[in-house]
């Protein structure tokens, strides 16, 4: 009541019913909001915490907060002594994100105990986000996702949402730009967009810009014909965009093209034709072209080092690749990359596999690939263990740790 003949307290009772469906309007809120990512439910009360707990918070698919309500906010920020959201799951509680298993609904909740890294002692019920587009059956989205794309991932987030909308697009005529950190598997994923589409038929070509000599892209992009400079070839060259006809030009490190290859790139692009060095007339070509960089494009189109109108071209549909150290499938890719090694995939000791977990892996996929057929190569019974693995490596992560 805004105005009542009784004392203010007369009124606690309506309050406290108050807060008390706020609270419930408060979590249904969150529920709907992240019902695609991680659920933790939290109570002091092991009776509560499956019925009404007081703690909600949300994980993305790499283990840090993404979300909570406010009465976990309260918890979380005296825990982190400051903003909670972007911490990982093991700044906050002592467990890590990849034992939630242990704290499913299917356990009984008097054993779903764990403590905040203060030692306050709560309990958890822990719910997964729903199964990913490539899990068995039809994905909630109705996107078909051809093989060759649904075997690039096995449960990360943000990658699920970059093979979806790659499946839309297997067989559009635009140009896709796959941009992310060195070694992310850029070319992998170019190679699975042509196995998926259309085109898998016909060649795939990949050209990695920063590897030809500035002076000799034009001729390997576009071909020349005989005697066209000195040091051409006797009977010409077709060049890299004829041999992708019909099929995939992927262009790797785009960024480091020169920017008078550009000027010729964007007429294959707009006009679909290419005149080789020396020739008269342009040669018709048909093919779809997928470019990749670790660079920032905008930055150089900024700075002058790429054209706008190229960028533009390219960048008819861009997909971000997670680096190593974010995937939510860390696991599943050690054990699929192990068994492509040799005949036999070797097991890994635990206190390997947390190491390779807390590593930041700064060349991703490939270094971990070099890492794991190094140790394959050196370890003893099938069974790979620290002392396994390459010195360097070990020595630059106690470095990392000494300098933290």
């Amino acid at each position: 009541a805004l105005v009542s003949p009784q004392q203010k307290s007369s009124q606690h009772l309506a309050l406290q019913l108050v807060q008390v469906y706020a609270h419930f309007v408060e979590n249904a809120n969150f529920l709907a909001w992240f019902q695609h990512d991680w659920i933790l439910k939290l109570d002091p009360s092991p009776e509560f915490v499956d019925a009404n707990p007081e703690f909600l918070i949300a994980l993305d698919s790499a283990g840090r907060v993404i979300g909570h309500n406010r009465r976990a906010q309260s918890l979380l920020e005296a825990e982190a002594r400051g903003p909670a959201i972007g911490l990982a799951f093991a700044q906050l509680f002592n467990a890590r994100f990849e034992e939630l298993g242990r704290f499913v609904a299917s356990r009984p909740r008097d054993q779903r105990a764990l403590t905040t890294v203060s030692g306050r002692l709560l309990f958890l019920r822990a719910e997964p986000p729903p199964a990913r587009p490539f899990a068995a059956g039809e994905p909630p989205s109705k996107v078909h996702l051809p093989a060759p794309l649904a075997a690039l991932s096995h449960g990360d987030a943000a990658l699920a949402r970059q093979i979806e909308r790659a499946a839309k697009l297997v067989n559009s005529p635009v140009s896709l730009l796959i941009t992310g950190e060195t070694g992310t598997g850029k070319e992998y994923f170019a190679k699975a967009l042509h196995a998926a589409s259309e085109r898998r038929g016909k060649p795939f070509v990949a050209v990695n810009c920063a590897a030809i000599p500035e002076t000799l892209i034009e001729s390997e992009l576009f071909g020349h014909t005989a005697g066209s400079f000195t040091g051409a070839a006797a009977k010409g060259k077709r060049g890299l965009v004829l041999e992708a006809d019909g099929g995939t030009l992927f262009l790797d490190e785009i960024g480091d093209m020169p920017l008078e290859a550009q000027a010729r790139l964007l007429r294959v692009l707009a006009e679909r034709e290419v005149l080789p060095v020396g020739a008269t007339r342009p040669v018709k070509v048909d093919l779809r072209v997928i470019s990749a960089t670790h660079c920032d494009l905008e930055a150089l189109v900024r700075e002058g080092r790429f054209r706008d109108d190229l960028f533009y071209r390219l960048n008819g549909a861009h997909l971000q690749l997670p680096p190593l150290r974010k995937r939510a499938d860390f696991d599943w890719l050690v054990r699929r990359m192990l068994a492509g090694i040799g005949a036999a995939a070797p097991m890994i000791a635990p206190e390997v596999m947390d190491w390779l977990r807390a590593w930041r892996w700064p060349g991703n996929l490939r270094e971990l690939r070099n890492v794991l057929e190094y140790a394959t190569a050196v370890c003893s019974g099938g069974y790979i263990q620290l002392a396994d693995l390459p010195d360097a490596l070990l020595a630059a992560a106690a470095r990392a740790a000494q300098e933290e």
